[in-house]
């Protein structure tokens, strides 16, 4: 086995987890192991990461400031489309997955490495996303899973690891009893104590979001502009895409905006209880729908949010490199052209009320649209027509339909 396989690059966090795969991995491949951190906008320091790596024998140590590049090529592609998994999830996990594989990957040819690995778990939908990933940009590459094939099954089993091959590794008993994934899309919470979904999500797990109760009693207004659909600046600041983000991130956090207790139903078959909170992507949607409401053309729109249930399930289900999601993103982007402008919000108790649209690129006429004299702008016996030539099938089939019965 160690002969097949002589360098490996592992998603390594500095946790647990994947401080017992990095040891684990160069005992059983007898092989070298090149630690990368993809740092997305998630709690971590860096010296420290890089530090216990190298300790527990990690032969290099990539940790790559990746903020930028997730916001702008991944996060905000997706907000084009409006997306959204059955109804409710942002995809705040599931869209970072397809980043963090492209750059296991490069690592991997950059240093020669047979391999590539990951601390997934076997019932997740992680395991699927980053192997997904991972093939699609190199076919020929391996992908090795500790979880899948070593006999541990307990975070109380890596403890014990940890304790008998003398790896340095803080692990404090009062931990939350739940797993947490954190972006600077999203924070999400599973298994532990929110594995009961009759049981509401304790208060002190939201990290984002004020309660309710304790938000500010007076309603903020702000202004995202949008140029081509995606957003430049707040409260006319432009900034960078990471920087406008993490803006939203604090102005709807701190209103309450943007939590999510859902049972969702995993790629691997099963129902699964996540808790979410995703205040600046909640933000963002609402801004990005109002902006399109004005400047998009009406059937366009009407095939975007039809053709948005198949994007998200693309992305949920860690196909973001395949041919599919590329022709769709494709025809989102084309329609994206004229989605330039100015909306302004009022955030409230958990509330985003729209305030007003403005764009250059409007196609609303007041012209048209008023109940005011519009005899120069829109002629209404013209609609008489109209609906008699739409109502030529109705009443075809409630003649015939009369006669069959």
């Amino acid at each position: 086995m160690g002969k097949e396989i002589n360098k490996i690059v592992l998603a390594y966090s500095g946790g647990l987890d994947t401080s017992v795969i990095l040891h684990w991995l160069k005992e059983q491949y007898s092989a070298d192991v090149i630690a990368f951190t993809a740092d997305i906008g998630q709690e971590h320091n860096s010296k420290e990461v890089e530090t216990r790596a190298k300790e527990i024998g990690a032969s290099k140590v990539f940790i790559e400031n990746l903020k930028d590049e997730f916001v702008s090529e991944y996060v905000f592609p997706m907000f084009r489309a409006n997306a959204v998994y059955e109804g409710e999830y942002l995809l705040g996990t599931s869209i970072a997955r397809p980043l963090i594989s492209k750059k296991l990957i490069e690592i991997a040819e950059q240093e020669n490495a047979d391999a590539i690995a990951h601390g997934a778990t076997g019932k997740g939908n992680d395991q699927i996303r980053f192997e997904l990933g991972s093939y699609a940009l190199n076919p020929d590459i391996k992908v090795l899973a500790p979880w899948r094939t070593w006999e541990y099954s307990s975070r109380a089993d890596l403890i014990n690891y940890c304790d008998k091959h003398q790896i340095n590794i803080e692990v404090n008993n009062e931990d939350p009893n739940y797993s947490v994934d954190e972006n600077l899309l999203h924070t999400s919470y599973e298994g532990g104590i929110l594995e009961d979904p009759s049981k509401p999500a304790p208060e002190e797990i939201w990290q984002r979001t004020r309660s309710i109760s304790e938000s500010p009693e007076e309603g903020e207004n702000i202004q995202i502009d949008f140029f081509k659909g995606d957003p430049i600046s707040v409260n006319n600041q432009q900034m960078s895409s990471s920087e406008i983000l993490n803006t939203l991130n604090v102005l709807a956090g701190n209103h309450g905006i943007g939590r999510l207790d859902l049972v969702e139903n995993r790629f691997t078959g099963m129902k699964s209880r996540g808790c979410y909170e995703t205040p600046g992507g909640t933000l963002l949607l609402k801004a990005h729908r109002a902006i399109e409401s004005i400047t998009l053309d009406g059937q366009a729109a009407h095939l975007k949010d039809e053709l948005m249930p198949q994007y998200a399930d693309l992305i949920y289900k860690g196909l973001w490199w395949s041919p599919e999601r590329k022709a769709l993103q494709a025809l989102i982007d084309n329609t994206q052209e004229a989605v330039s402008g100015s909306i302004k919000l009022n955030l409230l108790k958990g509330n985003i009320e729209i305030v007003s649209r403005e764009s250059e690129n409007s196609l609303y006429d007041e012209n048209i649209v008023t109940f005011e004299d519009d005899k120069n702008s829109y002629d209404q016996s013209d609609a008489t027509g109209f609906i008699k030539i739409n109502a030529l099938r109705l009443k075809l089939n409630s003649r015939r339909n009369k006669k069959v019965n």
